[in-house]
């Protein structure tokens, strides 16, 4: 696993029953990706999370959106430009359409999932460089996700009714997949959030049954104790090192 891929699977790893809070349009969260070389952090890319209110004739959605890219300094070493978006109910979060066009050091691929209306299965169309496209069903459980909704599904959760130490079960579909994910609270820290300043954060531990994510408690992501639920942190650990993502700037919320 590449660790763009890493590093945005693991941002989006999250998902849960919905509270009553609302996801607001226009808000921008701007975020420093950082691998572990040579034994320190480095500053290798951004990512940028963005929601926006979207109307047809006859439907109105919330198109979240996820885009990351490495800083231009590291671009000849390896160069990515990743787009994600999700077209949800802008109450429910329910998915209609997500769609993923992945640039990765000359690597590409594009897919595309459509929801069905029950929520049952997805139409999942993919391809990849120099491959035909696929297409195929896939059966998903119920309140099944795409991982960028999963994100944002979290935050609409009332973590304060979890007691330290408990952990909760989700699904989401990648790579036309369904993968389940737990998350277990682990209490509450403060850390920097960019533009934010210091914020008080719930200190989620990830977890799946999958090779690509290692060590008990390694994998974890902070979530400000206020009403907005703001990403603050991420670190991850994988096979060939770690990781982290750090909130740098914040608006619209």
């Amino acid at each position: 696993m590449s660790l763009k891929k890493t590093v945005i699977t693991f941002i989006l790893l999250a998902g849960i029953q919905l509270a009553g809070a609302q996801i607001r349009p226009n808000e921008t969260l701007v975020y420093n990706g950082s691998y572990q070389l040579s034994g320190m952090m480095t500053s290798l890319a951004q990512i940028t999370m963005k929601t926006e209110p979207i109307k047809t004739s006859s439907k109105s959605y919330l198109r979240l959106c996820v885009q990351v890219a490495t800083y231009t300094k590291w671009d000849s070493f390896f160069k990515i430009r990743d787009l994600y978006e999700s077209y949800v109910h802008p109450y429910s979060l329910k998915p209609t359409l997500f769609k993923r066009n992945v640039y990765e050091g000359g690597y590409t691929k594009q897919e595309k999932y459509t929801f069905n209306a029950a929520g049952s299965q997805v139409s999942a169309y993919s391809k990849r460089r120099d491959k035909p496209a696929e297409t195929e069903n896939v059966n998903i459980s119920a309140n099944t996700f795409d991982a960028v909704t999963l994100m944002y599904k979290l935050r609409t959760v009332d973590l304060s009714k979890m007691a330290k130490g408990q952990s909760l079960r989700f699904s989401l579909i990648f790579d036309k997949k369904e993968h389940f994910i737990w998350i277990k609270m682990m209490g509450k820290e403060t850390v920097s959030a960019g533009n934010l300043g210091k914020k008080e954060c719930y200190k989620l531990s990830i977890s799946a049954k999958t090779d690509k994510l290692r060590g008990v408690d390694k994998n974890l992501v902070w979530l400000s104790t206020d009403a907005k639920r703001i990403p603050c942190m991420m670190k991850f650990s994988i096979p060939v090192g770690i990781g982290q993502v750090t909130l740098s700037k914040a608006t619209g919320i």
